[in-house]
């Protein structure tokens, strides 16, 4: 499956990485609207809400098994054929669904089997998107190019539901489901219209040639060997932890003194924040050389404050305050840091090391799952009740009552975030990663076709 007929050269510009982008993006809310579906479909067929997260579960699972041996094929294959194979692959099993569907056969376990088939096909686009990025954007681009890959998935999980339940009246869940078979084969497309040319072979390249086994594991050699970025990674998957905990309890908090219209909001305003921060970095990363470990330091600094005085008070407006502000910071963070491992890896070499520190990253959203419930129920619920134990010290500031406890753990984790980014800066390669390693991207090409698009 490798590419063939491509030499290797430089990028070639922002209207190439347009076109793959944009398919990327339809592909994004093609799935944001079949989850919704499947997941109402599913919610009616049971009542469960455990049903509900085993969908979460078999969708997350092939990440955190198959990210290596994706990262060792993106960089056997090539990136447009994973993406490719994503896109077909994925699009093969929401047909197969939408079919199960019509044909009123349609079973839980089906869904189970199909979105874990799905996902493993899935597993490739990340890493692979973001490989291609550094190949067709210049430097100079480059922090644009990664908040546009930001927008992707905020777009889609702010547009899907809404379009989602308003397409279920008109084609049903079936035809939700064949539209993301759709979006699959539209960015398949876009795909087929353009080329990626073949990264350049690098001596770490060489010598993470092996077996499909060694180079499938051979991105967490080469991370391990580089103190600044296994630091950046470790600092990522904690932050990832405390932000992905906050998130899961902002539904219990919210609803502890509000409607379910209170929550919407609250909902909605984080969502706003983060599509809000997407645009920002799209259009204020154009051109910009700024060092980007200052950047990604501040703005975590500013989210974990936010996400202290979050917890203060029962107030709608100010947890919706924290929510925008927080999630505003998110993709200037990502993209930023993205930007970096993008201009200090071997090209040959970052699927491999994409998909690993994907993996280790993503392993912080199932820890949150599983263990944020229980540490809101059994351990900090009890002490902010009244009579417990926190509620004649604590209780005094941020008050006694029913989602206080959960208040606190919004200012537990703010602080923890914000001692995360004290402890990353005083870690000297983290802090000087930038200009202790080279930098292995082309300076600029020109790029006259995309003056003045955004």
């Amino acid at each position: 499956m490798s590419e063939v007929g491509e030499a290797p050269g430089k990028p070639r510009g922002m209207r190439t990485f347009l076109l793959i982008w944009f398919g990327q993006v339809v592909s994004i809310l093609g799935s944001g609207l079949s989850a919704f579906a499947l997941g109402v479909w599913t919610y009616r067929q049971t009542g469960s809400a455990t049903a509900l997260s085993l969908i979460t579960l078999f969708s997350t699972v092939p990440n955190i098994l198959l990210s290596p041996v994706a990262g060792a094929l993106i960089d056997r294959w090539g990136r447009r054929s994973v993406l490719l194979l994503n896109n077909f692959g994925s699009g093969a099993c929401t047909l197969v669904m939408a079919a199960l569907y019509w044909a009123g056969v349609l079973q839980i376990w089906h869904v189970y089997l199909l979105v874990c088939a799905s996902r493993c096909f899935n597993v490739f686009q990340l890493p692979a998107f973001s490989a291609a990025t550094s190949q067709l954007v210049p430097r100079r681009q480059l922090v644009r190019a990664n908040g546009m890959a930001q927008l992707g998935p905020v777009a889609g999980q702010t547009a899907a539901p809404i379009l989602a339940a308003a397409l279920m009246n008109v084609i049903g869940v079936g035809g939700v489901i064949f539209l993301d078979c759709s979006s699959f084969l539209f960015a398949a497309l876009t795909l087929l219209l353009t080329r990626i040319p073949r990264p350049p072979v690098s001596s770490a390249g060489q010598e993470g040639r092996g077996s499909l086994l060694y180079e499938s594991f051979y991105g967490w050699t080469y991370i391990r060997q580089r103190p600044g970025l296994l630091g950046l990674m470790l600092f990522f998957a904690f932050a990832n932890y405390c932000l992905a905990v906050v998130q899961i309890l902002v539904t219990p908090m919210v609803l502890s003194f509000g409607s379910p219209q209170v929550l919407g909001v609250v909902l909605t305003s984080g969502m706003t924040g983060a599509l809000l921060g997407g645009i920002t970095l799209s259009v204020w990363g154009q051109g910009r050389s700024l060092r980007r470990i200052p950047i990604i330091l501040s703005f975590t600094l500013l989210q974990g404050t936010t996400l202290l005085l979050g917890g203060l008070r029962p107030s709608a407006l100010l947890v919706g305050s924290a929510l925008f502000v927080a999630l505003f910071a998110l993709p200037i963070i990502r993209g930023s840091n993205e930007a970096i491992w993008q201009s200090k890896i071997p090209q040959d070499l970052q699927g491999r090391v994409f998909a690993i520190r994907r993996m280790i990253s993503g392993i912080a959203f199932p820890l949150a799952g599983a263990s944020a419930g229980p540490l809101a129920d059994v351990v900090f619920r009890p002490l902010l009740l009244p009579g417990g134990a926190l509620a004649g010290s604590v209780g005094r500031v941020i008050g006694v009552g029913p989602g206080r406890g959960v208040g606190l753990m919004f200012m537990l984790f703010g602080v923890l975030t914000l001692v995360s980014v004290a402890v990353t800066y005083e870690v000297l390669p983290v802090r000087r990663v930038e200009t202790q390693l080279p930098d292995v991207l082309y300076d600029e090409i020109p790029d006259r076709a995309m003056v003045g698009l955004l």
